[in-house]
């Protein structure tokens, strides 16, 4: 389970592990700050460690920090101070072909599903396995369990104008794992949908994160979190701390 412990000022500190007990973090942040150009501070010295396997719900305002959080992760952004390492690598360290290997293992849904309006749902998942070079006959085996594990399989040859926003948040939740990546960054997944689809793409979710998958998903839906009964953080003026539900 992920923990986050906070000093006497309330400030995010990462739990830390005996010697004798190695653990297997796939992401830690250490005293890790992002501020943009114009001086705005989205995370002030955050400190977070992750295991394998966990599912971990982070919440907290518009604009307060967790998109961010997450671009830091999949290196789209760059700490200002402190490292950020995820599953054996610092994405701030990666370029090119080395970034591109290290965001093959992990897989991203968009608050706005960005699927190709002109391709058909078989051809939005496998698209990624197309441009990651596999196999046709590798894309062929893949593709009916992603389509199975979001219940779309009967939807295979529909266009994303033919679906409704549930079922293309579905789309691109099976796109985001058809590659079977380790870890699954899902930022305001449910941003767009009525209250049955979203509980619908949790427990998608939630299905993946029990056959080993971590799973982090940002959030501001409270009623969501407390029906999901997985850890929580918030991010609030930049700063992380942990949560009670």
């Amino acid at each position: 389970m992920p923990q986050v412990l906070t000093d006497a000022s309330g400030n995010a500190q990462r739990d830390r592990q005996s010697p004798s007990k190695p653990v297997d973090n796939i992401i830690q942040l250490q005293s890790v700050s992002k501020t943009y150009r114009n001086g705005s501070q989205a995370l002030i010295d955050v400190n977070l460690e992750v295991k394998r396997g966990d599912f971990l719900f982070v919440t907290g305002p518009s604009g307060s920090g967790k998109s961010t959080f997450l671009k830091l992760l999949y290196g789209e952004e760059c700490a200002s101070q402190g490292e950020v390492k995820v599953d054996n690598d610092f994405p701030a360290k990666l370029r090119g072909d080395r970034l591109s290997l290290l965001r093959r293992r992990i897989g991203i849904v968009f608050q706005d599903y960005k699927l190709i309006p002109r391709r058909t749902v078989t051809e939005n998942v496998s698209f990624v396995l197309w441009a990651q070079g596999y196999t046709r006959k590798e894309i062929n085996r893949r593709l009916p369990a992603a389509l199975k594990m979001v219940g779309l399989q009967h939807k295979a040859e529909c266009f994303p104008e033919e679906l409704s926003g549930g079922e293309q948040q579905r789309v691109s939740i099976a796109r985001a794992i058809v590659g079977t990546p380790p870890l699954l960054l899902a930022d305001e997944p449910t941003g767009n949908l009525d209250p049955d689809n979203s509980w619908q793409v949790i427990k998608i979710l939630k299905k993946l994160n029990q056959i080993g998958i971590t799973v982090i998903v940002t959030t501001h839906d409270e009623s969501l979190i407390r029906l999901s009964n997985h850890p929580v953080v918030q991010i609030r003026n930049g700063r992380l701390s942990s949560v009670n539900y």
